[in-house]
């Protein structure tokens, strides 16, 4: 009993190893990642959809490595916690979904470019930023992942692109709006960003 008992502790402490081993390098799980979002996008049945069923697609996706509900609660910031359960969801719901309105027109400039890896830098043991360059004929645009690790995956919280910050970006757009109105000023957002984009089809 004391030899399967000691087995056992042995197995579970060499997955936990395993485990912990496997999430610290967050550029190694990017990696696949990024490559699957590049091949959704140059994917000619991607590229024939509807733009509400393309972002619907990358939203699905990128969900696997962006926390979305953490980018909600960073962006909202104080007001996050007055919120309930059922209106943060709401909110991180459309907030992808106006990341992906926002975006999905800017996809066509970065899809043919060449992504380089850079170093990541750790901070702590769960924090770190995956540098990367989307390198093309006449320009070289970094992107930076500044991500936490959730059990062991790494997720995005936050981009930043040429230095600007996704998030702080938002932080500004709804900063002093009050706590009833955060979702009905996202719901226009909304709107506005798709009356714009049947204008111009």
């Amino acid at each position: 009993m004391k030899t399967a008992l000691r087995f056992l502790l042995i197995f579970l402490t060499l997955s936990f190893a395993t485990q912990v081993a496997a999430a610290q390098n967050p550029t190694e799980q990017v990696k696949p990642f990024i490559n699957r979002v590049v091949a959704e996008l140059k994917d000619p049945s991607f590229r024939r959809d509807t733009v509400d069923n393309r972002i619907e697609r990358i939203v699905t996706l990128v969900s696997e490595h962006f926390d979305f509900e953490e980018m909600s609660k960073r962006v909202v910031g104080r007001s996050w916690q007055t919120l309930s359960p059922a209106q943060q969801e709401q909110f991180a719901h459309l907030f992808a979904q106006l990341l992906g309105h926002v975006y999905i027109d800017k996809v066509d400039a970065y899809v043919e470019m060449k992504i380089e890896f850079g170093k990541e830098r750790l901070a702590g043991s769960s924090r770190a930023e995956v540098k990367t360059m989307f390198v093309g004929p006449t320009k070289t645009i970094p992107v930076s992942y500044i991500m936490m690790l959730k059990g062991n995956k790494w997720m995005a919280y936050d981009v930043t692109v040429e230095g600007i910050s996704l998030i702080r970006n938002y932080m500004e757009q709804f900063k002093g709006i009050a706590q009833d109105q955060l979702i009905p000023v996202l719901e226009k957002k909304m709107k506005e960003l798709k009356a714009d984009k049947k204008a111009k089809n």
